[in-house]
């Protein structure tokens, strides 16, 4: 429950209490602080119980942590009914990378060399070229525009 509280932060909380409730009030005040946790905590788990008990029998290992967005994704991608394991191990990030990058390093020495021999070996040429235009085309005019 106070598992982000550091110890300093505990003894200043401490130091903080007797001053504003006193020491002779202080013992009381926590009586009634756990007391009030303690019922706040049968009240909740009580509800909880009432929910499973009206959902019925095939939800009754139904946990309300699993309702966390986090959690019910987690959940549902390590099914194993999914066999979305197998896919991810099947995957292989590096060597895919690996791949791509010899593929584009080997284009770039294969565009130099098919430009003076005129064949791109059966590989598809994919840099881009400028298209020069015809000394002719004259850019459209639009006589709106001027």
């Amino acid at each position: 429950m106070f598992n982000d509280i550091g110890p300093l932060e505990l003894v200043t909380l401490i130091v903080l209490a007797v001053l504003v409730f006193g020491p002779e009030k202080l013992p009381k005040v926590i009586q009634d602080v756990t007391r009030t946790i303690r019922k706040i905590r049968e009240f909740s788990e009580s509800a909880k119980n009432d929910i499973r008990e009206e959902l019925g029998p095939e939800f009754k290992d139904f946990e309300f942590e699993d309702l966390n967005p986090k959690t019910f994704i987690r959940k549902q991608l390590d099914n194993e009914d999914l066999g979305l394991k197998e896919i991810r191990n099947g995957f292989d990030l590096k060597k895919e990378m690996a791949e791509v990058t010899d593929a584009v390093h080997s284009r770039d020495s294969d565009t130099s060399s098919s430009s003076s021999s005129g064949s791109s070996g059966g590989r598809i040429d994919m840099t881009k070229k400028p298209e020069l235009p015809d000394r002719d085309d004259r850019p459209p005019f639009d006589a709106d525009a001027t």
